[in-house]
């Protein structure tokens, strides 16, 4: 073989390399973005009008296929914010009622603002909460009796700035200040270079009751709280979300 055809087979083993990287790579992720879509599309919907233990029937709710979803785990979230990532994440499971009543609304936004990344983290996998537990004593004291996962110990310091102060209430329906922060469900949270900016659960400020009827009224403003918190990173997100 001559020189001439080495460096024409040589050209031919590069264009070939090229393309690998431009369809197959791509391709692969795509594939992954597909299956974590129609994984939450199941989660949520496979609990469309049954009944949980309390008698109560979940709402039922219609996820596109085509979500922004992707499953992360609270020490993802925690490692994407040390390497100061920029990106919407959103806490929740799929039997909390209060989530089941916003995400239809975070979904719409997202592809209205052409946010195509959400970083899901569910906070009961399993069933088995990835938060602690605090028990309020008849005497109104207080005592941890399930520690937090070290992820989600180390997201309530790095989210510090955004999240709530976590109170229960005692027998005689006191608030009690556990001295702490929460991360609830729903909270959905826009992480700017690694710093938590903007959090906020898309719960209307007229829905008392996680199983009531929305109207069009509470729709709306569920869909104008998630639409401030995933603008404030835009124009970074549409970048790299």
């Amino acid at each position: 073989m001559n020189n001439k055809s080495k460096k024409v087979l040589l050209c031919v083993f590069i264009l070939i390399a090229i393309l690998v990287v431009l369809i197959v790579i791509p391709k692969g992720k795509q594939e992954k973005v597909n299956e974590d879509a129609l994984k939450f599309k199941e989660d949520y919907e496979a609990f469309n009008n049954k009944t949980n233990s309390s008698g109560k029937t979940y709402r039922s709710v219609n996820i596109d296929k085509n979500n922004p979803f992707i499953y992360k785990t609270e020490d993802d979230i925690v490692s994407m914010m040390n390497n100061k990532e920029t990106f919407i994440v959103y806490f929740g499971f799929n039997t909390c009622p209060w989530c089941r009543s916003v995400i239809e609304e975070l979904v719409s936004v997202s592809k209205d603002l052409k946010i195509n990344t959400i970083y899901y983290v569910n906070i009961r996998p399993n069933d088995v909460d990835i938060r602690d537990t605090i028990t309020i004593n008849d005497d109104g004291s207080y005592e941890k009796t399930k520690e937090g996962t070290s992820g989600y110990n180390k997201l309530l310091e790095l989210m510090d700035n955004v999240l709530s102060n976590y109170s229960r209430s005692d027998k005689d329906g006191n608030s009690v200040d556990v001295h702490e922060k929460r991360i609830y469900a729903p909270n959905v949270v826009a992480v700017l270079k690694g710093k938590s900016i903007k959090l906020d659960t898309g719960i209307s400020d007229s829905q008392n009751d996680a199983y009531m009827d929305l109207t069009t009224e509470m729709k709306k403003e569920t869909y104008d709280k998630f639409k401030e918190v995933l603008k404030s990173i835009q124009i970074e997100c549409n970048e790299a979300c």
